[in-house]
Formats: structure tokens, C-alpha cells, sequence
């Protein structure tokens, strides 16, 4: 029986003559049930949901190391085709998560749920679009090639992605267990990048893309340089990015049949009370004057951009400036495998320390060892020294603002109990704007690179390119991590306010519940009198 279910018993026979009742309607001390376990989620479950996360990370990470090189050296886009590439595809790809949370807040309950058909009918789609961002057409202006594949395949992984995301808030009821499927995702996530570094650097690295040299400085000697290797070469890369593309491909594939198999969703029980589902632009008003949630994206908007610039950039930064073009895949593994190892210590710490002291630690360790980079001489010892304490930093960076996200929402639920449905407008507009900041980013930097002297499969890149993928790297990220960690001393959920979220969601639960009961004994009561 129900709590709160007795007692209306009890009340309504205190009402009644105790002679109108019979021997068996009389009021029977109401048992106390056990107390409801916990919802846990198994560790196959945790498992399940966590490798979904890895196609959007692969993909994401092949893309944002690669596709800028990919674009200047391999495509042989112009650096100013490639900056607006590369800043359109990143902006289209930031509007379609605002517009794809606005369909799924609009879609039906199904049998396998709101959110997994989005995942399961975008992924074919998806991963065909994904292997035509790296094929180089053989026809002029392939610019458009570039931006219509790519601008695709960013609109079917945000049907993936968004859903995806949302999935945290119907995988279980219990903060608890949200945070440690949490942690589950981000590791296997972080191992995604891996498998995206790995594959794609390995891959490719072992066809690197020819470069041309100017030893006189003339265009003519540029031109005629080794033209007919430098062709069979560059054809040996195109194929290395297109087999790497196919490996990924079904990475893809396999990840969201394991997700679709392995996760089932649940509904919150006065989520199914409620008869009407919000209006879009009435939940996104709400959404966005939700203080915690808006403070909450503006510091991880400049912390995420920090981390996405040296991201966009690291593969030029260690080709040119670093002079390191046959190692720079091998650091990139370098930081991810140390990001891989190190998510169970900060989800450790989160859980001991609390998730805000997590945030200024973690992101804050990356800025000495960006200083670092900034100011050493070409070694590469050192550099893979600062690659993998860099990667702590970055599980710090992958880890924590999905797991605070939960949190924001959980707070908004409390104020708003029957505000229900606005799960993906909370995760699709934290993309959005986190998406839009880094296609702005990579647009501009690409376009400072064009300004600087970039010179298109040149061995080596004029001292101004040299110290402006330098600033990219290293000087702008530390700016942006500053201001971020400023703009989180204005966050509001500390562990404390958790603790009363939780209690207080856990009284509406259990109210929502019972209101089933309460509506039965109510009924019975009216027959009986």
C-alpha cells in the first residue's frame, strides 16, 4: 500500500457509522510496506548506455583533429574555402540541435520509447554521409562537396546525439545512478576519441600527405617540384582517410545496435499524469530563465571553446610549430589514453569533493602546462611529458559538465513539478551554443591562418603561421579557461542544494505514485457511502 493510502483509509471510515460497515468492510490497520529499493542500474545497463556515446566522440574526434589538415593538404581546399567549410558546417551544425530537441520534445511515446527511433533511423543515414566528408571528388569547385556532406552528417548525428544525451534523465530515477552512468559514458567516450585518434591518426599517418618544397622561395620551383611522386602520393592519403572513414563507419554501427538492445527508457511516474505535453517556445523560455542552467552553459561555453581551439588546431601546431609532422598522432593518443585512465579519479573526486571543486581543479591544471608548451624549445620528450598531464585536464573537461547537467535539471524539476518534457531542449541548446562558439572559433582561426601566409602542402609555414597556431594553442585557450572558471563562482547547486533536490524529486515521485491508489480508494469510498 502506498504512503498517504491508509491514512485516507483510515480518515474516510472515521467518518462512517461503525454499524453501516460490515464485518468485512471495517478498516484494517493499513501494513507498512518495505521500504522501495533503490532503481540500480546493472552494470550491462551502465555498460549499454555508455558505448552509445562513443559514435558521436569518434566521429567528433576525427573530425575536429583531421578535418582542418584534411581540408588545406590533402583536399587542397584554400585556406579562406576551408575556414568558411569549416565555420558553416560547425554553425549549421549548432541550429540543428535546437531544432532537433524541438521534434523530439513534440514526439510520441513509443514502444521503444520517445528517443531511441531518432537514434535508430539516424544512424544508416549517418554513417554514408560520414564516409563522403573524406572522399575527394574529382570535378571543380569541390568546395560544396565538402560543406553539403558535411553539414548532412552533422544534422543525422545531432538526431543521434541530442536524443542520446537526453537519454541521462529516463535511464533512472536515482541521482546516484545517473552520475554513475555518467561516469561509464564519459569513460567510454574518452576511449572513443581514442579509437577516433587512433585509428585516424594511425591510419593516415602511415600515408602522410606530401609537402613541397621552397628551397628558392619561387612559385615556379613550388609548382614543379616532385609533381609526379607528390600526385601518387597524395592519392595513397586520399585512400588512407577513406579506409579510416569505413573503420569508423561501422564503429558507428555497432555502438548504436549495442545502445538500442541493451537500454530501455523510462518514464518518471507524474510525467505520465500530465496530459498535454509543454509547448516548445513556452518550455525554451523557461529553459532559458532557468538561472543555474544559463550559468552553468556560460562557463562551460568558454571552458569548451578553450579545449576545442587547441583541439581544431593541434594537428597544425605540431606539424609546423613543433616540427613534429610524423609524431603529432602519436600525441594525440598520448593525451586521450591519459584522459581514458584518469575519468574514474575525477568521477572519484566529484563524488568526494563535490562536482565544483572538480571543475576549478580539474579544467584550472590545464593552464600550466598550455604556459608550458607556449614557452619551450622544440623537445619531444617534454612534449609528450605535457601531452599526457594535458589529458588529465581533459577528463576533467569531458566529464563534468554532463555531469552537472542532471543537476540543473533536477533543480528545475523542483520549481517547475509540472514542467515535464523539457529534457532536450536543456541538452540540444547546451550543445547549440557550446557548437556554435567552436564553429566561430575554427572559422576564425582558419581565416587567421590565411592572413598569416598559410601555404597550402608546404613543408614548412612562415614564422608568422608558425606563431599564430602558437596564440591558437596555447595563449587564447588559457584566456578562455580563466574566464570560464570566473563565471563559475556565480553557479548555484553546491552539494547541499543536491541533497534537497533529491529529497524533494523523490516526495514528488512518490506522490505521483500513489495518486493512482488514492484516485481507487476514493472511488470505493463513494460506493460505499
Amino acid at each position: 500500500m502506498a504512503k498517504g493510502e491508509g491514512a485516507e483509509s483510515g480518515s474516510a471510515a472515521g467518518l462512517l457509522p461503525t454499524g453501516i460497515l460490515q464485518a468485512s468492510e471495517r478498516p484494517v490497520q493499513a501494513k507498512k510496506e518495505p521500504k522501495k529499493k533503490k532503481q540500480q542500474l546493472s552494470i550491462c545497463n551502465k555498460l549499454c548506455y555508455a558505448v552509445g556515446g562513443a559514435p558521436y566522440q569518434v566521429t567528433g574526434c576525427a573530425l575536429g583533429f583531421f578535418l582542418q589538415i584534411y581540408l588545406l593538404d590533402v583536399a587542397l581546399v584554400d585556406p579562406l574555402s576551408a575556414s568558411i567549410i569549416l565555420f558553416v558546417g560547425r554553425a549549421w551544425d549548432a541550429f540543428t540541435d535546437p531544432l532537433v530537441g524541438f521534434c523530439i520534445s513534440k514526439s510520441p511515446w513509443t514502444r521503444l520509447g520517445r528517443l531511441m527511433p531518432w537514434i535508430i533511423f539516424s544512424t544508416p543515414l549517418a554513417v554514408i554521409a560520414y564516409f563522403l566528408i573524406w572522399f575527394v571528388p574529382d570535378f571543380p569547385h569541390s568546395q560544396l562537396w565538402y560543406l553539403l556532406f558535411y553539414c548532412l552528417f552533422e544534422t543525422l548525428v545531432t538526431c543521434f546525439h541530442v536524443p542520446y544525451s537526453a537519454l541521462t534523465m529516463f535511464i533512472s530515477t536515482e541521482q546516484s545512478e545517473r552520475d554513475s552512468a555518467t561516469a561509464y559514458r564519459m569513460t567510454v567516450e574518452v576511449l572513443g576519441t581514442v579509437l577516433g585518434t587512433a585509428i585516424q591518426g594511425q591510419i593516415v599517418g602511415q600515408a602522410n600527405a606530401p609537402c613541397l618544397q621552397d628551397s628558392n622561395g619561387s612559385e615556379l620551383a613550388l609548382a614543379a617540384a616532385n609533381h609526379t611522386q607528390s600526385i601518387s602520393s597524395l592519392k595513397r592519403t586520399q585512400n588512407a582517410y577513406l579506409l579510416a572513414a569505413g573503420v569508423i563507419a561501422s564503429i558507428y554501427v555497432v555502438c548504436a545496435i549495442i545502445l538500442t538492445l541493451g537500454v530501455r527508457e523510462q518514464r518518471e511516474p507524474y510525467e505520465a499524469q500530465q496530459a498535454e505535453p509543454m509547448p516548445f517556445f513556452r518550455g525554451l523560455r523557461m529553459v532559458l530563465s532557468h538561472g543555474p542552467y544559463v550559468k552553468l552553459i556560460a562557463g562551460f561555453l568558454f571552458t569548451s571553446l578553450a579545449f576545442m581551439l587547441v583541439e581544431g588546431n593541434f594537428a597544425l601546431f605540431c606539424t609546423y610549430t613543433l616540427g613534429f609532422r610524423n609524431e603529432f598522432q602519436n600525441l594525440l593518443l598520448a593525451i586521450m589514453l591519459s584522459a581514458t585512465f584518469t575519468i574514474p579519479i575525477w568521477q572519484w573526486f566529484l563524488t568526494r569533493f563535490g562536482k565544483k571543486t572538480a571543475v576549478y581543479i580539474g579544467i584550472s591544471s590545464a593552464v600550466p602546462f598550455l604556459i608550458l608548451v607556449a614557452l619551450m624549445k622544440r623537445n619531444l620528450i617534454v612534449t609528450y611529458v605535457v601531452a599526457i598531464a594535458a589529458g588529465v585536464s581533459v577528463a576533467a573537461a569531458f566529464l563534468l559538465p554532463w555531469s552537472m547537467l542532471p543537476d540543473v535539471i533536477d533543480d528545475f524539476h523542483v520549481k517547475q513539478p509540472h514542467s515535464r518534457g523539457t529534457e532536450p531542449i536543456f541538452f540540444s541548446f547546451y550543445v547549440f551554443f557550446t557548437k556554435f562558439a567552436s564553429g566561430v572559433s575554427l572559422g576564425i582561426s582558419t581565416l587567421s591562418l590565411d592572413f598569416a601566409g598559410y601555404r597550402t602542402q608546404g613543408c614548412s609555414q612562415p614564422a608568422y603561421v608558425k606563431f599564430t597556431l602558437k596564440m591558437l594553442v596555447t595563449m587564447a585557450p588559457i584566456v578562455l579557461i580563466l574566464l570560464g572558471l570566473l563565471l563559475f563562482k556565480l553557479y548555484p547547486i553546491d552539494e547541499e542544494k543536491r541533497r534537497q533536490n533529491k529529497k524533494a524529486l523523490q516526495a514528488l515521485r512518490d506522490e505521483g505514485s500513489s495518486s493512482g491508489c488514492s484516485d481507487t480508494d476514493s472511488t470505493e469510498l463513494a460506493s460505499i457511502l
